[in-house]
């Protein structure tokens, strides 16, 4: 039998949503709620109506108790389940978080072992050895990208991402970026190309979050891209925000996989023909970094002729 205290617990509509990390319109609990009013509200629509058509007042009580009953079942099991639903992803998040956090520590000694291997400081390295050390290197990073990847997405999921509040200029993080991934870019056939509106003012947000958006944005436009092909990143000021767009011609996104791309783990079938590397989590993140930054991100995109992705954000 349950506690008056945890009964008293689980009455607060409020701690349960933010148990839950879900707004209250989403909590299992206020569901019921809502789920109560209609009830009542149905009662009693059904016993005025009854008392006109059925002379019977036993007939008409008996008729309204059995429709409370029936919607008072149906209520209950549909927030068990929601209820359900929600604390298997809490505990999905939760689970996330503490194996991520526990991989961390033994991949940055794995990835410094392999480093001083690769050195010689503790031996002569053969050639056919380097080559299998950089493989090790290369499979050690892309798993620590991947950890934060999910650590990024538990802090999303858990409302608990950090935004700190910053002046700076957006077009001074994507030169410093582009520059970054010109020999990426170069190594892939593809030429960047950078335009920006003169005189655009500051913008007011977490800068290592936003260049975090630019290097998937860019990191996709470059790495989908057949053959040679081209980068376009334009900045411009529209109304009270900046408009940042990156264009390419590569790949694209078939229509069928569009309303899919900002979901976690998704990946295009065509683009997985070109590009196996990737979790799927890039766009998912970046959308709810620009969202909780109070600006909005989206695309347009042909398969086999490109995509364009942008967003916004506010000038405060």
């Amino acid at each position: 039998m349950k506690s008056p205290k945890k009964i008293l617990s689980q009455l607060n509509i409020l701690a349960q949503c933010k148990k839950y990390n879900l707004s209250p319109w989403q909590c299992p609990q206020f569901l019921f709620l809502v789920m109560g009013a209609l009830i009542i509200s149905s009662t009693i629509i059904a016993y005025i109506i009854g008392t006109r058509f059925i002379e019977d007042p036993l007939a008409v009580a008996l008729v309204i108790v059995s429709l409370a009953e029936i919607l008072i079942t149906i209520t209950v099991v549909i927030t068990h389940s929601f209820e359900r639903l929600a604390e298997a992803s809490r505990m999905k998040s939760e689970f996330i978080s503490i194996v991520s956090h526990q991989l961390r520590s033994p991949l940055s000694n794995l990835k410094w072992t392999i480093e001083l291997l690769m050195s010689g400081k503790l031996g002569k390295i053969e050639e056919k050895q380097t080559e299998y050390f950089k493989i090790l290197k290369e499979n050690s990073n892309r798993m620590q990208i991947l950890i934060s990847d999910l650590l990024t997405v538990s802090k999303i999921e858990s409302a608990g991402l950090p935004l700190r509040q910053e002046e700076f200029y957006l077009q001074d993080l994507i030169t410093e970026l582009i520059a970054r991934y010109k020999s990426f870019a170069r190594a892939s056939n593809v030429e960047i190309t950078f335009n920006s509106q003169k005189d655009l003012p500051k913008i007011t947000s977490d800068p290592s979050q936003i260049t975090l958006v630019l290097e998937n944005l860019l990191d996709n436009s470059i790495r989908y891209i057949k053959d040679r092909g081209r980068v376009e990143v334009q900045i411009s000021k529209k109304n009270k925000t900046i408009h940042l767009s990156v264009k390419d011609n590569g790949v694209g996104i078939s229509k069928r996989d569009q309303k899919y791309i900002f979901q976690k783990f998704f990946r295009g079938e065509n683009i997985m023909r070109y590009q196996t590397q990737g979790s799927g989590l890039g766009l998912y993140i970046s959308r709810a970094i620009i969202k909780k930054a109070g600006g909005k991100l989206s695309f347009e995109s042909e398969e086999n002729k490109g995509s364009t992705f942008w967003f916004t954000l506010p000038i405060k």
